[in-house]
C-alpha cells in the first residue's frame, strides 16, 4: 500500500527553517522529520512512498538522490578515478520506494493529491499524511478499521495541545469538520489518513486552490463517507519554532514516544 505524504507547504509560520528549506527537511536530532514519519510506516511494513513536493522540493529530492552519502560514513578517494573511488562504511539502508511528484509550488492540499492520482488510484486504497507530524500509531490497526466501515475515508483523531481541525463526530462518523476553530477539548484532526480511490472522482479535482481540509472533507463528512479513528497515544506536529524546540528535546532524552522503530 502506498503512503503519499505533504511535503509542498511553505511553511510560514516556520520561517527561521522553510526560508531555507521545506519543513519536512526540519531536523529532529540528526534526521529529517520526513525521515522519522516514514521510519514510522516502515516500522509496520509500509516502505512505498508518494512525497507530494512543492516549495524548495529539490531539496528532497537531492536528500534521498544522495541519501548513501548524507546517512553514512563515507571516505572518497580523490586520486582514485575508478567506479570504486567512494567507499561506505557500515552501510545502513532503508527498504524503501521513493516517487518524488512535483505538484506545484503554490497547489494546496487537495490539488496535490489530485496530481498524484496516477500513482495513489490503482491500488484501490491509500494512506496519506502531513510531513510535519509524528505519532505512535498503529497503522495496521488504522487500515483494518478503514477497511472494516466501508465509508471512502477515515482520518485519525487525537487529543493534542494548541489547535487543529477540529472534529464533531457520533460514536465513529464524523458529522462535521471544522478547520482550526478555537480547541474545544474534543478530538483534533492529526492526520494519518486512509481513504479509497474514489475519493478522486468524488472530492477532488485540479483546482490549485483546493484545500483537503475544507471543502472535501466538509463534503465527506455531510456525505457520511468520513470515519474517525481515535488515537489516545502520543501525537505532536511540527508548526512553530517553539514545537520544533518541543520535539528535539523530546527526541534527546532517548525516549521519544513515536520512536516504534528499533
Amino acid at each position: 500500500m502506498k503512503v503519499a505524504i505533504f511535503c509542498g507547504g511553505k511553511g510560514t509560520r516556520f520561517r527561521e527553517v522553510s526560508d531555507v528549506i521545506p519543513k519536512p527537511m526540519a531536523p529532529i536530532g540528526n534526521r529529517p522529520i520526513l525521515w522519522h514519519i516514514m521510519k514510522i510506516y516502515s516500522a509496520h511494513g509500509f516502505n512505498d512512498f508518494v512525497l507530494l513536493l512543492g516549495y524548495k522540493g529539490d531539496y528532497i529530492r537531492d536528500f534521498f538522490l544522495n541519501f548513501a552519502a548524507l546517512t553514512n560514513d563515507i571516505t572518497v578517494d580523490l586520486g582514485n578515478s575508478g567506479p570504486d573511488h567512494v567507499k561506505f562504511h557500515s552501510q545502513s539502508a532503508e527498504p524503501w520506494r521513493i516517487t518524488c511528484v512535483d505538484t506545484g509550488e503554490d497547489t494546496m492540499t487537495g490539488a496535490r493529491l489530485w496530481r498524484a492520482r496516477k500513482y495513489l488510484e490503482p491500488e484501490g486504497i491509500f494512506c496519506v499524511t502531513y510531513g510535519d507530524g509524528v505519532a505512535n500509531i498503529d497503522i495496521p490497526a488504522l487500515i483494518q478499521f478503514h477497511k472494516s466501515h466501508g465509508k471512502i475515508g477515515t482520518l485519525t483523531g487525537a487529543r493534542p495541545p494548541g489547535r487543529f481541525g477540529e472534529l464533531m463526530i457520533e460514536g465513529q462518523k464524523v458529522v462535521k469538520f471544522n478547520e482550526k476553530p478555537a480547541f474545544s477539548g474534543g478530538y483534533l484532526n492529526s492526520g494519518f489518513f486512509v481513504f479509497n480511490a474514489s475519493m478522486f472522482g468524488r472530492y477532488l479535482n485540479d483546482q490549485e486552490n483546493l484545500i483537503l481540509e475544507r471543502e472535501p472533507l466538509q463534503r465527506m463528512a455531510v456525505d457520511g463517507e468520513l470515519m474517525i479513528y481515535k488515537h489516545d497515544g502520543y501525537w505532536h506536529h511540527m508548526d512553530t519554532p517553539y514545537e520544533f524546540e518541543v520535539l528535539n528535546n523530546v527526541w534527546k532524552t532517548g525516549k521519544a514516544p513515536w520512536k516504534i522503530w528499533k
